[in-house]
């Protein structure tokens, strides 16, 4: 008679069985799987790099279309003729070329520097001896008066004067305000007299006294073709016949200088006559 015990191990051998052919089933099924998840892998990154390349080519072609439509904005080289459109400079140029011309044909009719009748017309008006400046200031009416009334011509002698070959002007500037009282009041007077040289670009002031020689001179070579010109302050008395035959005896002197420059201290305290605003330039001991 079957016992228990071995009616449970001959359960056992049959229940165990059928496990161990599951298991190898199992493993074949997991087996046949490794394949096809490699392939799957496989096929996502060949898509990965085939994606990036596609868009680096469409990268490269974008770029390449900027590239090649910009290229027509690039600067270039510009020409000599181009920068001068470019800086508004053309009609300097064809000055600088109408001067050049000039200055040729001024040379080719013997003219030389210093010489400035050897290309005159016979035409033209006989050059005049001297134009002699008087430097007055706008405080100087009186002294300006005593000169009319002295060594200075007045009215009809001093148009006589002029033909003969001198000409005399009070040299003046204008006003810091300009039209204010002290300008209306020169040129009333200037109406009157008829014997003013108004300088209007000078600032009339002591400390431009400098620039009134440099504009002066400009002013009176721009006004009248003399041989002589002549600067004189408004606070001495001029012998006008002694020199008008001293000048007379240097006709022709070519590049001549007649002066009397002041000599002896230099005067640094502002508001003193003669006073020189750059004194430090003369040394230490300013003399």
């Amino acid at each position: 008679m079957e016992t228990l015990a071995s009616a449970m191990r001959r359960e056992n051998r049959r229940f165990k069985a059928p496990s161990a052919g599951a298991a190898s089933a199992g493993a074949g099924v997991a087996s046949g799987r490794v394949p096809l998840v490699m392939a799957f892998l496989s096929c996502l990154a060949w898509l990965y790099v085939a994606g990036r390349l596609w868009q680096d080519a469409q990268t490269r072609a974008i770029l390449s279309g900027l590239l090649e439509k910009n290229s027509g904005n690039l600067p270039k080289v510009l020409s000599v003729e181009d920068k001068l459109r470019n800086l508004g400079c053309k009609e300097i140029g064809r000055k600088i070329v109408e001067a050049e011309m000039d200055l040729t044909k001024a040379k080719s009719e013997g003219y030389l520097w210093g010489n400035r009748t050897a290309a005159v017309d016979s035409e033209k008006k006989q050059q005049l001896l001297a134009v002699i400046g008087v430097y007055t200031g706008f405080g100087s009416r009186l002294k300006r008066n005593t000169f009319r009334g002295s060594w200075m011509p007045r009215g009809d002698a001093l148009k006589k004067l002029e033909e003969k070959g001198v000409v005399i002007r009070f040299v003046i500037g204008r006003s810091a305000n300009r039209g204010d009282t002290l300008d209306r009041n020169i040129d009333d007077e200037n109406r009157r007299t008829n014997d003013f040289l108004i300088l209007e670009s000078h600032e009339e002031a002591a400390e431009e006294l400098p620039s009134k020689a440099k504009i002066f001179f400009s002013a009176a070579v721009e006004a009248w073709d003399a041989e002589f010109y002549v600067k004189v302050e408004d606070n001495i008395n001029l012998d006008l016949a002694g020199l008008i035959e001293m000048l007379e005896g240097r006709r022709g002197n070519q590049g001549l200088y007649m002066g009397c420059m002041k000599s002896g201290v230099v005067v640094s305290e502002e508001g003193q006559q003669w006073y020189e605003p750059e004194w430090w330039k003369f040394g230490d001991s300013k003399t």
